[in-house]
C-alpha cells in the first residue's frame, strides 16, 4: 500500500521497523539518498536485508533536472531533447528514446533498483511541473515515443511507470507547490494528453502515477482521489489491469482531502494500489492509517520487480552501452 522515504545516505535504526511494517512494500530514493553509486549500492542491500530480497526499490531518474543519482551514473539529457530530435529526424530519435531508456534501466538495475517512476507521458505544454521532462507538444509525436522508452526499459529489465496521469502538462500550476485545475472536457483530455498514456498501456506499461491536478468537468477531486478517473477510466475504458500508483502525499495539491491519513485513505479508496510518502515526517501517520486495511494485491506488485540485471563490471564492459551512451549525450538539452 506505501511506498516510503529515508532520511540519509543509510539505513537509520529508527527506519527498520517501518520497512517491515504492515502495508509498506518498498521504499523511494532521493538526491539525500545518494552519495556515490558504491554507497547507494550498500544502501539497497542493507534495505534488503531487512526488508526482504522481494521488497520494491525506486526512483525518479528521468534524465535532465530530475535524475537522482547523478556521479558515476550516465548524465542523461531531458526527454525534450529526444522529442526536439523527432522534428528534424524522426526514426532516429524513437531510437534515442529506447537507448536513453535502457541505458537509465540497465544502469538501476546494476544497482539494485527495481524501477524508476519513467517514462513522463505528459505533453510539453507549458506546465511549470513538467516543462522539458515531458517529450512534445504533440500528442501523437509523444505517444510514439512513450511506447519507444517503455520498450527501452523493458529491455533494460525494468517495469514501465507512465506519470501524471491523465496527463499535468497541459496545467501551468505546480502540484508540488499549489492546486492545479484543468477544466477541460473528458473528451478534450481523451484526444490530447491521454494519448501517450493509451500508447503506453498498449505497451504493456506495468504502472501509472495519477495526477494530483483536479480535472473539474470529469470530478471534482484530483485524479489521484477519484474512482472516475482510476476505477471507470483508466481500469474500465482503457483496460488496465496493472499497479496505480498515487502520488506524493505531501504535495500541496494533496491537501485538499485534509491531512496524512485522509490522503492515504483517498487515494486507497479510489483504487490506487501503491501510495507514495516521500517524506520521513510522515511516514509514522502514513502507516497508522494503513494499518486495518487489505495489503496490496500481488499479482498487481509482483511485475514491479525488476529483472535480473548486469553487474556494475559486466555492463561498462558492454561495447553496445558505449554506443548508447555517445548517441543520448549527444543530444542537445
Amino acid at each position: 500500500m506505501l511506498i516510503i522515504g529515508l532520511s540519509g545516505t543509510e539505513l537509520a535504526p529508527h527506519e527498520h521497523g517501518r520497512l517491515t511494517a504492515h502495508g509498506v512494500e518498498g521504499v523511494i530514493l532521493f538526491s539525500r539518498n545518494f552519495a556515490s553509486r558504491e554507497q547507494v549500492t550498500a544502501l539497497i542491500d542493507a534495505i534488503r536485508e531487512v526488508a526482504g530480497e522481494d521488497f520494491l526499490v525506486c526512483v525518479d531518474q528521468e534524465g535532465g533536472r530530475v535524475q537522482r543519482f547523478r556521479e558515476g551514473f550516465t548524465r542523461l539529457p531531458p526527454l525534450a531533447a529526444i522529442g526536439k530530435l523527432y522534428d528534424s529526424v524522426p526514426y532516429e530519435a524513437i531510437q534515442r528514446a529506447e537507448e536513453h531508456a535502457w541505458i537509465m534501466a540497465s544502469e538501476m538495475r546494476a544497482v539494485g533498483v527495481d524501477f524508476s517512476f519513467a517514462p513522463v507521458a505528459d505533453l510539453e505544454r507549458g506546465s511549470a511541473a513538467i516543462g522539458d521532462r515531458a517529450f512534445h507538444a504533440d500528442p501523437a509525436i509523444a505517444a510514439e515515443l512513450t511506447q519507444a522508452y517503455v520498450r527501452g526499459m523493458h529491455l533494460g529489465g525494468m517495469a514501465a511507470v507512465l506519470k501524471h496521469y491523465p496527463g499535468h502538462g497541459s496545467v501551468k500550476e505546480d502540484t508540488h507547490e499549489s492546486v492545479a485545475v484543468d477544466p477541460r472536457s473528458k473528451n478534450d483530455i481523451l484526444t490530447t494528453d491521454l494519448l501517450p498514456f493509451v500508447a503506453g498501456i498498449e505497451a504493456r506499461a506495468e504502472g501509472v502515477m495519477a495526477a494530483h491536478v483536479k480535472y473539474t468537468a470529469v470530478d471534482d477531486q484530483p485524479a489521484g482521489y477519484s474512482h472516475v478517473w482510476i476505477e471507470e477510466i483508466l481500469r474500465g475504458e482503457l483496460g488496465f489491469r496493472g499497479c496505480v500508483f498515487g502520488d506524493d502525499i505531501s504535495m500541496a495539491a494533496a491537501g485538499s482531502v485534509g491531512g496524512i491519513a485522509a490522503r492515504v485513505g483517498a487515494n486507497l479508496d479510489a483504487g490506487c494500489d501503491l501510495v507514495l510518502a516521500c517524506f520521513p515526517d510522515v511516514v509514522p501517520e502514513a502507516i497508522a492509517a494503513v494499518k486495518d486495511r487489505r495489503p496490496s494485491l500481488a499479482e498487481r506488485i509482483t511485475p514491479l520487480r525488476g529483472a535480473i540485471g548486469s553487474t556494475w563490471e559486466g555492463l561498462v564492459d558492454n561495447p553496445q552501452r558505449d554506443r548508447f551512451i555517445a548517441r543520448v549525450t549527444a543530444l542537445e538539452p
